[in-house]
């Protein structure tokens, strides 16, 4: 049987957003991490972190500066017991200043390369799946690929382009936790095609 997931966005879904940062110190998870993350893992979901990466392109920091990341955001997690199934990102902006990564492609959110890329390597259902975001792009990556999505209404969504229903959220949230238990109330249903 396939595995369902959460895929969630990192700044300002699961760590605080600091701009650009890939310094361990500065990671910082939100108010409500563990508990939102615990409710997910005791509803039978995997947990996924999916991020545009964009400092990469625009020469802010090296991509081997995010295995420090994602292994602070582990350890952070550790003692809470809450396992990550893995950690996709896009290092790639059209308009960056380093050739290698300064191009369109199909990862950067909101396309949903690196959803459906996570899908395939980790055997996830998308349609019994969620994507959880601070923006309306992840909503759109995460109902490109398939999934149900959740916006967390945190003041990081400054555009509010509704030009397409894919932009338009399953639901939202005020906070992780409530986007947590909201999901965990809704074990068990799959999103509906459109």
């Amino acid at each position: 049987m396939r595995k369902r997931a959460i895929f969630l966005d990192k700044d300002g879904t699961l760590i605080e957003d600091v701009p650009y940062n890939v310094e361990p110190r500065r990671i910082m998870l939100v108010p409500g991490a563990v508990e939102a993350l615990t409710c997910l893992l005791q509803a039978d979901y995997e947990l996924c972190l999916i991020s545009n990466q964009s400092g990469v392109a625009l020469g802010y920091f090296q991509e081997d500066a995010l295995a420090a990341v994602y292994q602070e955001i582990e350890r952070q997690l550790r003692p809470a017991a809450i396992p990550l199934a893995g950690f996709y990102y896009c290092p790639h902006h059209p308009a960056g200043r380093i050739p290698a990564y300064a191009v369109s492609c199909a990862c950067r959110k909101p396309m949903p390369g690196m959803i459906l890329k996570a899908a395939r390597e980790l055997d996830i259902d998308l349609s019994a799946s969620w994507f959880i975001g601070d923006i309306l792009h992840d909503v759109e990556a995460g109902h490109r690929a398939g999934c149900r999505a959740i916006l967390i209404n945190n003041g990081h969504e400054t555009e509010w382009d509704f030009s397409s229903a894919l932009r338009v959220p399953d639901y939202t949230a005020h906070s992780l936790v409530e986007a947590a238990r909201y999901i965990a109330g809704r074990k068990g249903e799959t999103r509906v095609a459109q």
